[in-house]
């Protein structure tokens, strides 16, 4: 049972004149540790891709969610992590972890399915939300 979908189509140069303008104060608000690290591991335009990228999926994520950015949803309460085998997945913590539990029917298990993509000037993420038998 599909219980969200999200999409979010991010342009890159807007990232990365935040990044110019606000320097660690933005990457820090809204990157998780881990999202920094892999990006600063890139250089150039990778290197804002990888963070427009996951820009675009936080976005997705709160669309999927329902909420947009509110009650307690935040891009700093959604991190995108990699499975072993290279997945792109998120991970959720507060407030969009209770909506996502808020969301999921009883007896059910939530399970985020997250893809991102990059041409320059653009990143587009999309998200689906299913719920599956417990």
């Amino acid at each position: 049972m599909i219980l969200g979908l999200g999409m979010d189509l991010c342009d890159m140069r807007r990232i990365e004149r935040s990044i110019q303008r606000f320097g660690d104060r933005f990457l820090e608000r809204v990157f998780t540790e881990q999202e920094r690290a892999r990006a600063e591991r890139r250089s150039g335009q990778a290197r804002i891709g990888a963070y427009a990228k996951r820009w675009a999926a936080k976005e997705a994520c709160s669309k999927a969610l329902g909420t947009g950015f509110s009650n307690g949803v935040f891009h700093s309460t959604m991190g995108v992590r990699n499975l072993p085998s290279g997945q792109p997945t998120l991970a959720l913590t507060g407030g969009a972890a209770a909506r996502l539990a808020a969301l999921t029917p009883p007896d059910m298990v939530a399970r985020l399915f997250l893809t991102m993509t990059d041409d320059t000037p653009y990143a587009l993420a999309q998200v689906i939300i299913e719920a599956l038998p417990a």
